[in-house]
């Protein structure tokens, strides 16, 4: 069992790991689909923002360029921790229209506490050959940001691959020629249906090293016991919000439920602050509610996963039982446990 807890000394606070940050879609569209929950959900304070998505959002860029803070654009708290990745998402079927210079500075403008390098990702639709090319520009542009990075912030390599080999080259050679405080493992939404096959990218990418590791867009209901059963440090995801707009109503332990597949229930089942003294019909008529308990609900998740490890309870009995319900997840666990323990 990989599962480790640790204190991050960062500009705006301690940040007890491992962590949840919510995607934030400052800048995007859909950014009032975001709700406010820094405060409210107290061990959550943190965010996931696009820093490429604010630059190009020219209304404002202007206010942030002209002293308006960040966390004041974002309506938080000062102490919020904000992650600021490159945006390579978007860079996913393009070219970056970016540098790690330009990178670093957009970073350092918003106060963020973790940057995170320019990067390419990979497209299962790309022959091998380009997507080598993508791994390797990736790496190239991880360097040219370490060489320009001397602050206080942490600073995570970006790092793409399709098998475990390529992701222990790829940090390992991050580590012996750039200064970096950890790594953020990217490409893996693509092929998340592919249990066994993510399981077996975190754990080469944890056995790389035993800096940060962060996972970029992995962090579902599904997904988060078995990244801190791999000893992933912190993580991103959107869910709360994706799964929102389906009427897909999260519940800690269980997965997503459609909601138009209950009829005969007043209350809902979870006792969250969104929940407690809502019926059924309550939610299903307001999506904002349910973007906010969806966002409770890996919150929680998280917090009965750490309760299992605070309280000295076998984490890997707590986990049959969680995956015992799904014969997809239960398979990689179980191979993931096989792979765990062979490094005991």
């Amino acid at each position: 069992m990989l599962y480790r807890q640790r204190v991050l000394d960062l500009p705006h606070g301690e940040l007890q790991t491992p962590v949840l940050f919510p995607v934030r879609n400052l800048g995007k569209r859909s950014s009032d689909n975001t709700p406010e929950y820094v405060g409210t959900i107290p061990d959550l304070p943190t965010a996931m923002i696009n820093a490429r998505a604010i630059r190009n959002r020219d209304p404002m860029w202007n206010r942030l360029t002209n002293g308006v803070s960040l966390r004041e654009e974002m309506d938080v708290p000062e102490h919020t921790i904000v992650y600021a990745d490159s945006g390579g998402y978007d860079f996913s079927q393009t070219e970056p229209d970016t540098t790690p210079r330009e990178t670093l500075e957009t970073q350092r403008l918003f106060d963020a506490d973790i940057f995170g390098t320019v990067d390419i990702p990979l497209s299962r639709e790309n022959r091998a050959a380009e997507n080598q090319r993508r791994i390797e520009q990736s790496i190239e542009l991880a360097l040219e940001a370490s060489d320009h990075h001397d602050g206080d912030e942490l600073l995570l390599a970006s790092v793409h691959g399709y098998d475990p080999k390529t992701l222990r080259n790829s940090i390992q050679y991050l580590e012996s020629r750039g200064d970096f405080d950890g790594y953020a493992l990217g490409s893996l939404v693509p092929v998340r249906s592919d249990y066994e096959k993510v399981t077996k990218l975190v754990l080469a990418a944890r056995t790389a090293t035993d800096k940060h590791l962060h996972v970029y867009g992995l962090g579902g209901l599904v997904y988060q016991p078995l990244l801190l059963y791999l000893g992933v440090d912190s993580f991103d995801s959107s869910a709360f919000i994706r799964s929102a707009g389906n009427r897909n109503y999260l519940l800690p332990g269980f997965g997503g439920e459609e909601l138009w597949n209950i009829d005969d229930l007043e209350y809902l089942p979870c006792p969250c602050p969104v929940c407690g003294s809502r019926t059924l019909d309550d939610i299903r008529d307001d999506r904002d509610a349910l973007v906010r308990h969806n966002l409770w609900a890996l919150a929680a998740e998280l917090r009965r996963f750490r309760y299992v490890a605070a309280a000295g309870k076998d984490i890997e009995n707590y986990l049959d039982l969680r995956f015992q319900g799904n014969e997809v997840t239960q398979r990689a666990y179980r191979i993931a446990k096989q792979q765990v323990r062979r490094l005991a």
